[in-house]
């Protein structure tokens, strides 16, 4: 089964040891649920990292139906009016990273216990070679491994990332470039790490990526969806 939509939003978030079990509390119990109960998101998934192999150490990812539906006005609202147990959970982020994402290509299949994300930043003109040699290239060469259960890849949409920023009237610096990110599944951490061989920086030199790929592994720890 593909991902529930065209559209995802992924966090990267941290925290401080001593706030880690109110913070996974009020994900489990009241994070996930609000948001696929929104009009659009289908599917939200969260995970940890795996012995230390990621950093920022959590990720979420949400579906939705298109990308649009991060950005609608019900969705800003909620954002601009958060509940109580959300501001006291945010406001003891020590870092948070937020992507997006318009689906470019689709290998997911099910569910599996890991996932590795590689993150990265393509040349913008390369935008459509990319996203062909990914969807007939590296990612069935990486899902083909044993133990792999699937993969996708998207781009960040400047636009609706800076959405919340200008519906709030907040002045501070909006997204700029256009990440990339490709999310491996599988059903172990081993088998999740090693398949990103095929998205190595040297892989994605053709496509304008000149940085070293930003690379984590992450087990499943809760989900929900409609």
């Amino acid at each position: 089964m593909a991902l529930r939509g065209k559209g995802m939003l992924i966090t990267f978030t941290d925290v401080k040891p001593r706030d880690e079990r109110d913070f996974n509390e009020w994900y489990n119990r009241e994070h996930i649920d609000e948001r696929v109960n929104l009009p659009g998101f289908r599917r939200a998934r969260r995970y940890v990292a795996a012995d230390g192999q990621a950093d920022p150490r959590y990720m979420a990812t949400y579906e939705c139906d298109t990308v649009g539906d991060l950005a609608t006005r019900r969705y800003l609202k909620l954002l601009a009016n958060q509940t109580p147990w959300t501001q006291r959970v945010m406001a003891r982020f020590t870092r948070f990273h937020r992507l997006t994402l318009r689906i470019r290509a689709d290998l997911a299949h099910g569910v599996g216990g890991a996932v590795t994300c590689v993150r990265f930043v393509p040349d913008p003109a390369m935008a459509g070679r990319l996203a062909t040699w990914l969807r007939r290239v590296a990612l069935p060469a990486a899902i083909e491994r044993p133990g792999m259960v699937g993969g996708f890849a998207a781009s960040n949409e400047l636009d609706v990332a800076n959405a919340p920023a200008r519906a709030q009237g907040v002045d501070y610096p909006q997204a700029s470039t256009i990440e990339w990110a490709v999310v491996l599944e599988g059903a172990a951490a081993a088998t999740a790490a090693a398949s990103r061989a095929t998205l190595s920086r040297r892989a994605l030199a053709p496509f304008g990526v000149t940085g070293a790929p930003i690379v984590g592994t992450y087990t499943l720890l809760f989900g929900n969806e409609r």
